[in-house]
């Protein structure tokens, strides 16, 4: 143990003789290590960003939106072609079992008036259960009712953004009057904030009306009853296998699709969404962490490159310290200690700057990030396997010197 203490102590002096070279030297480590925590605290943040976005419309939710036909080879987007009704939505949640709540709307992007203000925004036709379907609670007044839906009544909430975009701070809000393509809407509540979407879309620049206000007056529709998206709510997240089956047959039949027609639908489940974009946050930070992982492997050489040039240096110390009875593994031992000192050291600041950085993005850009504890402690494992794999061959070299050719070497 006093051999191992006096080996680290030594080979601490050596580095303080030189502190500009072992600095240099350490800094492909720090880099690397660095940007590996980083990369991983963001793609942790992202990912949990996700999951939070996807829980919030539950993990018992089904989306169905019309079109996404295949003509002519080509494959439409979503949303191309009019195939859903609200008589789908429905007979949806008459005929198919395991169906709690069904939501279908539409929208559009148009301009808000209020007075002399104007702002551009999401306009959303939708049914009462669009809070409970998506988890959005009303701050401030009421959402409208069953019974303004079926008077189609000039009736609108607001979502925050767009509300401090049209109104004045301290104004009242609630029960003023907006206009949408000239319709006067009087304002009777205003939705709690959601903050950003996983695409970094801002969830509360919009406005919320009756599905019914939206087709009739405000938006305008070329086939009365079509819808833009149909959610379905289940019981359990367990029932969305079953019930997604149900929804298709039952809308095949009432499409009257033959079975060798394409779906003129697509069904997406919040599992499938989440596990789409789990899957892409994992493929990037994988593909960020190997060329972060560069750096250490650059680090590595530069220490190794370090070493040889030190061997080089200290030749005829070396074999003078042969000389006076230091075995080969005493003198192996003290150049990997060397190297492995530089590796803990710049793995030391490496993980300081990578929680820095982290940190300094969520705050400075609003990016969510998680740091975690076992990505670190790998992180700093792998720059010791790099110090040990690259302070090995300078250290063999040095060990196999010959002690008569060292102590004449010039």
């Amino acid at each position: 143990m006093s051999f191992l203490w006096l080996t680290i102590l030594s080979a601490l002096r050596i580095l303080r003789r030189n502190p500009l070279r072992a600095g240099l030297t350490m800094l492909g480590i720090i880099i690397g290590i660095g940007a590996v925590v980083a990369m991983v605290s963001l793609g942790q943040g992202a990912t949990a960003s996700v999951q939070a976005e996807i829980s919030s419309l539950g993990t018992n939710v089904m989306i169905v939106i019309p079109g996404a036909t295949t003509v002519g080879g080509v494959r439409g987007g979503l949303g191309t072609v009019s195939t859903l009704t609200v008589d789908d939505a429905l007979d949806i949640e008459k005929k198919v079992p395991g169906v709690t709540t069904v939501m279908y709307a539409t929208r559009s992007i148009l301009q808000v008036i209020r007075e002399n203000k104007n702002w551009s925004t999401i306009v959303l036709g939708t049914t009462p259960e669009f809070t409970d379907v998506r988890s959005w609670p009303v701050a401030q007044g009421n959402f409208f009712t069953q019974s303004d839906m079926d008077a189609a009544a000039k009736v609108v909430v607001l979502g925050k953004t767009a509300a401090q975009n049209l109104f004045e701070a301290g104004e009242e809000i609630i029960g003023s009057e907006i206009r949408i393509r000239n319709v006067p809407l009087r304002v009777i509540g205003i939705l709690g904030s959601k903050g950003q979407s996983i695409t970094g879309q801002d969830q509360d620049d919009l406005v919320v009306l009756p599905f019914t206000t939206a087709e009739r007056k405000v938006l305008g529709t070329q086939f009365l009853g079509t819808v833009g998206i149909v959610v379905v709510a289940t019981q359990t997240r367990h029932d969305i296998p079953a019930v997604a089956e149900d929804v298709k047959d039952l809308l095949r039949t009432r499409h009257r699709l033959q079975a060798s027609d394409e779906d003129d639908f697509t069904i997406r489940t919040m599992e499938d969404i989440a596990n789409t974009m789990a899957g892409t946050s994992r493929t990037l930070m994988l593909m960020l962490m190997g060329i972060a992982s560069i750096s250490l492997i650059v680090g590595g050489i530069g220490i190794m490159n370090i070493l040889l040039v030190s061997v080089t240096e200290r030749t005829k110390e070396i074999g003078l310290r042969m000389a006076v009875g230091a075995k080969r593994i005493h003198i192996l031992l003290q150049f990997l200690i060397e190297a492995i000192i530089m590796t803990i050291i710049g793995g030391i600041l490496g993980v300081g700057a990578g929680i820095g950085i982290s940190l300094l993005l969520t705050k400075l850009i609003g990016w969510p990030t998680i740091i975690s504890l076992p990505a670190v402690a790998a992180a700093f494992f792998f720059s010791l396997i790099v110090g040990i794999f690259f302070g090995l061959y300078p250290a063999n070299k040095a060990s196999k010197l010959n002690p008569i050719e060292a102590l004449h070497y010039e």
